[in-house]
């Protein structure tokens, strides 16, 4: 298989589009701040590169595995599509609806905590439930090594934005204040809610023209009446 130049860029275009509002690095770069306050500015930068090379660990070890999850489960396309859909929508509507994704407990231990990179940064904030939906999903489909390059690249790329906003952190909610951030935060939850209905309307169609979806029952239902069928 090979790719043109602009069928190149435009599919790790479309990996990062589909990413990019699933990991939502700006309401992560609030959090990021809230949770770090007594750390320099360059730890604090150090905190959001660690954060952004475990999301990209995380979302390529999937995209590579993905096949392999998938099979050893017996889970198809279409239920990796309704169940990704489902899990981005709830996101979708935590963020059009916000409340406080971590406790003041939470809080209040992550600020003692040295290193907040892995957790709750890259997981579950950046690489998420929604995120790691996603990329089930595009590795079910993946038939060759170049489309793997492709994503893959994608990924680094999305992982890249989210280390630039979440270095900008402070400047960006000083831009933006902290009403700027939250409407971001609704937008993006009300394009995760079309896009898990898109998985969801997917991955039903997709179980619907699917003839061994169907055999299973239409077997139940003959086989008692083979059964009864006397002999001649």
């Amino acid at each position: 298989m090979t790719l043109g130049i602009g069928a190149f860029f435009y599919y790790i275009g479309l990996t990062i589009a589909s990413l990019l509002p699933i990991a939502n690095p700006f309401s992560t770069a609030a959090l990021f701040l809230a949770i770090t306050p007594g750390l320099s500015r360059a730890e604090r930068n150090r905190q959001a590169f660690r954060a952004s090379v475990y999301m990209m660990a995380i979302l390529l070890t999937f995209l590579l595995a993905g096949a392999v999850i998938m099979s050893f489960f017996g889970i198809s396309v279409s239920g990796v599509r309704i169940a990704g859909g489902m899990v981005v929508s709830f996101l979708g509507f935590r963020m059009l609806f916000p409340q406080d994704e971590l406790s003041a407990e939470n809080k209040s231990e992550a600020r003692r905590k040295h290193d907040v990179a892995f957790t709750p940064l890259a997981m579950p904030s950046l690489a998420g439930p929604g995120a790691i939906a996603v990329i089930l999903g595009v590795s079910a489909q993946i038939e060759n090594w170049l489309a793997y390059v492709v994503v893959g690249l994608g990924v680094v790329a999305t992982a890249a934005l989210c280390w630039l906003v979440l270095r900008g952190a402070g400047q960006l909610v000083e831009l933006l204040g902290r009403n700027g951030i939250d409407a971001i935060a609704r937008i993006m939850g009300f394009l995760l809610i079309c896009i898990g209905i898109q998985f969801i309307a997917f991955g039903i169609r997709d179980f619907i023209i699917d003839p061994e979806f169907w055999e299973p029952s239409t077997t139940q239902m003959i086989s008692p009446v083979v059964d009864a069928t006397p002999e001649k």
